[in-house]
């Protein structure tokens, strides 16, 4: 099975600064970049990135080389990314918001790094480095003096724009490498897909490592919009929303956790700046759409609810799907709709042939979108980029281990990992099958199950849920979930939390809850 995304022609050298560059040319005076009470207009950060891209080419630090970044959100990460996009390098971001260890690690998985920009507030995180460590506050003077005309560095969609990282099926992160074609591709479909234009200003909610937050940064710098950045190194809804109703802001990007707690922020407060919003593009974990469904249907809502689907291997974003469309009863699951431009999705099976309609299998990806791949290609995950052979051509291939299917309206389902089903009593069980259930039945906000284990190291599953009004009691979940679920996928305990903890990237943090159950309910009676 292969749903295929419309061809669409892409300039000869689809290279995502270019974007930029024109409005900059066009619009020079538009603002396209605000932060803490700061703005700077197109001509400005154009002319600030030109400096800095002059200073690494002369450092010999250009195209080809990877330049990391560990900034807070600010108009200097933005002028640092841009940069080293313009001298022809690719950036890596180092999220301030981890641990300096966390980061550590990071640092050890890019053993080709030519130096990180850093600031006062992060160079403690990414120190001793094997590599200069650079602050573009000390540097404005030396930048001052630099042309502010473009270097003449030839960037192909070919070179890699930017490279992110991602934990894959071994745990251990790993880095991914995407081309500029492949970014270009995404931000042109998001462009004509849904007629993003000058107006249509974005407001950066995630956290800068996660593989969202790169699309999200540059979609509105491609369209000629204003780029809106918080200052919290951490998710604060609350100064997500003042700045949602302080500002012309059409568009936000999020995982989807993050998403029901906006959604939560607004119902509970009576506000309608996420219902005057453009777009919400979210996804990234298995939806909800319970959560949404009240805030959705309220008067006045003019809001797109964009459910999309991709991986950081390629490029993000593969699919995208109105919820306009979703019908509870038609889907057990929301779909993620139908592919991008220049982008196919495959369901194949164990063998890699393809699977009938409506059959499940693993989802594939091809075209345009496919990244680079890892650094090096050696090693179990990089098996995952293959070929295949589609009417006779060769197409470049990645395997993404998700399970899913294509439904009679020809919309990809995504049903879960392949990997991520646990063995209880020696039956397969996907958490998020029962993780729906729960979404399902009255009283539950929120839910989230974790694998844990008895005294004995038995598996068991753990419901962690969040109510929607008093503490939800075991026997009656229990008893209610056995309605629609088999006895062997109800688990074993029910904990109620006042909230779903989020990891730095926005999603619900599994591994926080494991650890919670582990410390804290282990070996105690079921809590309901």
């Amino acid at each position: 099975m292969i749903l295929q995304g419309k061809r669409v022609a892409l300039p000869s050298a689809p290279v995502v600064h270019k974007q930029f560059e024109g409005h900059a040319g066009a619009t020079p005076d538009a603002v396209a970049v605000f932060c803490a009470g700061q703005q700077m207009t197109y001509s400005q950060l154009n002319a600030q990135a030109n400096r800095f891209a002059h200073f690494l080419t002369a450092c010999g630090h250009g195209r080809g080389t990877k330049v990391g970044v560990c900034l807070d959100y600010s108009i200097d990460m933005v002028v640092a990314i841009l940069g080293t996009l313009k001298a022809g390098a690719a950036y890596v971001p180092f999220d301030p918001s981890y641990p300096a260890a966390r980061l550590q690690l990071l640092l050890g998985q890019v053993p080709d790094l030519a130096l990180i920009v850093a600031s006062p507030a992060t160079a403690g995180l990414v120190e001793p480095a094997v590599v200069e460590v650079i602050d573009l506050g000390q540097l404005s003077g030396h930048l001052a003096g630099l042309p502010v005309t473009g270097p003449d560095v030839p960037v192909t969609g070919d070179d890699v724009c930017y490279a992110v990282f991602t934990s894959g099926s071994t745990g251990m992160p790993k880095v991914t490498e995407v081309r500029h074609e492949g970014w270009f591709n995404l931000l042109n479909w998001l462009t004509i897909e849904y007629g993003l234009h000058a107006g249509s200003h974005n407001l950066v909610v995630s956290a800068f490592g996660f593989d969202l937050s790169q699309r999200s940064l540059m979609m509105p710098l491609f369209c000629g919009a204003t780029q809106y950045l918080m200052t919290s190194r951490n998710f604060d809804a609350a100064m997500a929303y003042r700045m949602l109703t302080q500002h012309e802001i059409r568009v936000v990007n999020c995982a989807s956790s993050t998403l029901y707690l906006l959604v939560d922020w607004e119902t509970a407060r009576g506000g309608d700046a996420l219902t005057r919003l453009d777009y919400m593009l979210f996804g990234g974990e298995p939806l909800q759409v319970e959560r949404l469904t009240d805030w959705a249907r309220r008067e006045g809502n003019t809001c797109t609810l964009l459910h999309q689907y991709g991986v950081a291997e390629c490029t993000d974003v593969a699919t995208s799907y109105d919820l306009a469309d979703y019908r509870p009863g038609e889907h057990d699951i929301a779909p993620v709709g139908r592919p991008a431009h220049n982008t196919d999705i495959h369901i194949l099976d164990e063998r890699m042939r393809g699977v009938g309609a409506g059959e499940y299998g693993e989802i594939c990806i091809s075209g345009t979108s496919v990244g680079a791949g890892y650094p090096g290609g050696t090693g179990p995950e990089s098996a995952r980029f293959t070929t295949v052979v589609v009417d006779g051509v060769p197409r470049r291939l990645y395997r993404t281990g998700d399970r899913g299917h294509v439904n009679q309206a020809g919309d990809l389902v995504v049903a879960g990992r392949m990997d991520a089903q646990v063995k209880v009593r020696g039956m397969r069980i996907d958490p998020t099958d029962i993780e729906r259930a729960l979404g399902r039945l009255a009283g539950v906000r929120q839910a989230v199950v974790v694998a844990g284990h008895t005294d004995s190291g038995e598996t068991e599953l753990i419901a962690f849920m969040v109510p929607a009004g008093d503490d939800l009691a075991e026997k009656d979940v229990r008893t209610r979930l056995l309605e629609s679920l088999p006895r062997n996928m109800v688990p074993a305990r029910f904990v109620n939390i006042p909230r779903i903890p989020l990891s730095p990237h926005g999603k619900a943090d599994r591994a926080a809850l494991a650890d919670e159950y582990k410390n804290q309910y282990a070996g105690s009676s079921t809590t309901g």
